[in-house]
């Protein structure tokens, strides 16, 4: 493990020292996110292209250490698209439609270079494998891009996003590591490192964001290496320990969407119905709502440690115990409750 511990060392410190380069660059060029209302959070002019340190330091430390085999180009390449899908956004507002476009441009290089989901393993006895055959791209594009937009969704408070993306990276390290799965080791500690480098800058109060720059290529990265890493013949049981590394933001967006249509809203319509704003709203500073949800975060990572480590009716216990919290959770801030005022329902994401 010491050559990971090597990659995740250098990822951060790139990413640290990127980061103030990048905070220079987006005073310069006026990339700013400036606080027109009252739907920001903060109060003064934000830089952004935080996401520009991230995504330059993953990219070199990956160029370095990876085996640049045809799976590693690939998701370089994909994560370079979706890089400036989003620096297009963070520079200038594009639609929604051509950011899509550009998520599956790069998903679709991420599936040519082997990050697909081959089958699904029937769990019931006596059944054989689900062959996807043809479904099998649609549904890993589905995948990357669901993924790549839950770490954009959760990015709504200093440190926040960067934070989980580098918990769950380092969870799927740590699993991947133990499991035998050496091969994405390296991408995750990429991940881990170079959020983790970002996190000083990022940190309430923050001096720099990262952006759809950042947020986008982080939940591009997770999505992948997920894939290549846990997903690729999917089992009921690699789905269940998915979902509990990205509980946050899976289950933030998995709420949001519910809401959203209950108030007959579009499904991509913003709001302050995600569940830093509904901690906000129960008196919590940043800091400390930042700081629950990355506890809440490591309690979803631990939990799929276990449930992969677990007999069968061990793991059925975790999973029961984690979904009570979620639903208690849910119920105790309002997460799962309809929002009825609309005009408290808007704000960026």
């Amino acid at each position: 493990m010491n050559e990971y511990y090597l990659v995740f060392f250098t990822a951060f410190v790139l990413s640290f020292f990127f980061t103030p380069v990048a905070r220079n660059l987006a005073f310069k060029l006026g990339v700013l996110d400036v606080p027109k209302d009252d739907r920001k959070v903060h109060k003064e002019p934000i830089p952004y292209l935080g996401g520009a340190a991230i995504y330059a330091s993953a990219i070199l430390t990956m160029l370095i250490f990876s085996d640049l085999d045809k799976t590693a180009i690939s998701i370089m390449l994909g994560g370079t698209v979706v890089f400036f899908v989003g620096l297009m956004d963070d520079i200038k507002d594009i639609s929604p439609k051509l950011k899509l476009a550009g998520q599956i441009i790069a998903a679709l290089i991420a599936v040519y270079g082997g990050a697909t989901i081959n089958y699904f393993t029937n769990p019931l006895p006596g059944y054989d494998v689900i062959y996807l055959e043809y479904l099998s791209i649609p549904v890993s594009v589905l995948w990357i891009v669901g993924i790549t937009n839950t770490i954009n969704l959760i990015d709504g408070l200093d440190g926040l996003a960067s934070g989980v993306a580098a918990i769950s990276a380092s969870t799927m390290m740590f699993m991947a590591s133990v499991s035998g799965f050496d091969y994405i080791l390296v991408e995750c500690a990429v991940i881990a490192g170079a959020s983790l480098g970002f996190l000083p800058y990022n940190f309430n109060p923050a001096k720099i964001f990262m952006g759809d720059t950042g947020s986008l290529f982080l939940g591009y990265m997770l999505g992948v290496i997920s894939i290549v890493g846990f997903l690729k013949t999917v089992t009921l049981a690699a789905i269940i320990i998915m979902v509990l590394v990205l509980g946050i933001p899976l289950f933030d967006t998995f709420f949001a969407i519910i809401r959203r249509i209950k108030n007959r809203r579009s499904i991509m319509e913003a709001d302050r119905g995600h569940v830093h704003h509904r901690l906000l709203a129960k008196g919590f500073t940043q800091r400390q709502t930042v700081i629950i949800l990355y506890i809440v975060s490591i309690i979803f990572g631990a939990a799929a440690i276990i449930f992969a480590d677990s007999e069968p009716l061990e793991g059925i216990l975790v999973i029961g115990a984690v979904s009570v919290i979620i639903v208690y959770a849910g119920m105790k801030f309002g997460i799962i409750s309809k929002v009825k005022e609309k005009d408290k329902d808007e704000d960026e994401e």
